[in-house]
């Protein structure tokens, strides 16, 4: 993630330098603590948060069992990984759903911080599990709010229940449950009103909205973007008004990263999702181990599979395979496993969840998006014919392809030698794994499953 950039580049090398050392002494590790002190601090965390959590490492990290142990430096990360985890909320925090529908989530949050985008995404994500949720609009102050929770439901085919001309949203949210019930429906998502900053007024409101509907969790949406001033928000929050858990927005942006780990710590509340993108998709449960693993450059593993078998149907997968073994892959399996591909976020985002590897290590290598979309266009102004056999494209072809995609000639030429160059490698493969078979030197005899040995 984009908002941990920073931090994790410098947490990643310190901990290089660390994990491979020999020998350590109390010296190093006094040293590592004050460069991951540094980076903390510099990536916006709460001062006390950082003293407290460079106490418990040191102090964890100075045992005789870890300096006098064999791997003393691989040690010591176990140690700031576990702490890290800690700090983030140790283990995952799930929604919890009342015993009798409809379950009503409470979305509060300052103005600007996402909210009614967030109720979308979770919205969509909460049917994906099953659910039949509707969305409540109860923001009946900002201008056009809630037509901007219409054009979310729209999007997502999920209804909006709204009283047009009402300036009660109290009445409106006791209500909404009451549709709810008699149209079965079993969750029941209220989208309220924010202001600038805190205040009273705002506060008795959302008092009032939980006395009258009793919500099953109050989930506080917060800008991540905002720093140190996410933490106190939260605080206050949790303070005035009592929540259950946290939803971190815009964590695809360019900051420091702090609030995503002071938070936790500051309102002893857990984060529940992380808003990664733009997109209505774009929100994941948050799992406290997995992140600190991220930003340790410890990759995420499970997170990188579940998004794969989001993104790649396994029919289709198995159908591709049959394909590739046969060498009879076409320019329609290309393009669709383009799609697949960017179906699962960003490459930075996944490159960092690819153990030892960051974003950061992506600087100069260009993953152009429009490049994608234009080879997209590309494939998709070829006729079938075309598309299943390239090699009937002469240079009339070619141009019209062009013409038709709004792109240029040589376009059109790099994506066929794309094209090709990936038919020769998966040929390649298929034919080692052929020869495996027969006993090729170097490879096991475990059907299509080759291993170096």
């Amino acid at each position: 993630m984009q908002i941990f950039e920073g931090l994790s580049a410098k947490l990643q090398e310190t901990i290089k330098k660390i994990r491979s050392s020999g020998r350590v002494t109390e010296k190093d590790i006094k040293e590592m603590m004050r460069e991951i002190k540094i980076a903390l601090i510099e990536a916006d965390v709460n001062f006390l948060i950082v003293k407290d959590f460079i106490k418990k490492v040191s102090e964890r990290a100075s045992g005789s069992e870890i300096l006098e142990s064999l791997t003393p430096g691989q040690q010591i990360v176990k140690i700031v990984n576990e702490e890290l985890t800690e700090l983030l909320g140790s283990t995952q925090s799930r929604l919890t759903f009342s015993s009798s529908p409809p379950t009503i989530y409470m979305l509060a949050g300052l103005q600007g911080s996402g909210k009614t985008t967030t109720c979308g995404k979770l919205a969509a994500l909460l049917r994906k599990q099953g659910k039949k949720p509707v969305m409540v609009a109860c923001d009946v102050y900002r201008p056009a709010a809630v037509k901007q929770l219409e054009v979310v439901g729209a999007q997502l085919d999920i209804p909006v229940f709204k009283i047009d001309g009402s300036t009660q949203p109290v009445m409106i949210a006791k209500k909404a449950v009451e549709h709810a019930v008699s149209h079965m429906f079993d969750v029941v998502l209220l989208d309220t009103a924010g202001r600038l900053h805190i205040d009273e007024e705002l506060m008795k409101e959302l008092s009032e909205i939980k006395k009258a509907v009793k919500p099953q969790e109050i989930l506080l949406v917060v800008d991540s973007m905002t720093g140190q001033d996410a933490v106190n928000t939260a605080g206050g929050f949790n303070e005035k008004l009592g929540i259950d858990g946290v939803i971190l927005t815009k964590l695809d942006g360019d900051t420091r990263g702090g609030a995503a780990i002071s938070v936790k710590s500051a309102t002893g509340k857990p984060i529940k999702f992380a808003a990664t993108g733009e997109k209505l998709s774009d929100l994941e449960p948050f799992y406290p181990d997995r992140m600190a693993g991220r930003i340790l450059g410890m990759g995420d593993v499970l997170g990188l599979i579940e998004k794969a078998q989001e993104a790649f149907d396994e029919k289709k997968a198995a159908e591709m395979e049959a394909r590739i073994r046969k060498s009879a892959i076409t320019l329609d399996d290309y393009l669709e496993q383009m799609q697949q591909i960017k179906k699962m976020g960003s490459i930075s985002e996944l490159v960092g969840m690819i153990p030892g590897m960051n974003a950061k290590q992506l600087d100069g290598v260009n993953f152009d998006q429009k490049k994608m979309d234009r080879m997209e266009a590309i494939i998709k102004s070829m006729t079938l014919k075309e598309r299943i056999d390239p090699s009937i494209l002469n240079a009339g072809r070619r141009r019209r392809i062009a013409s038709g995609s709004g792109t240029t000639v040589q376009d059109v030429n790099s994506l066929l030698k794309s094209f090709e160059g990936m038919k020769n490698m998966m040929k390649s493969f298929n034919n080692m794994g052929k020869r495996g078979r027969k006993g090729f030197p170097g490879l096991g005899r475990n059907g299509g499953d080759f291993k170096w040995q």
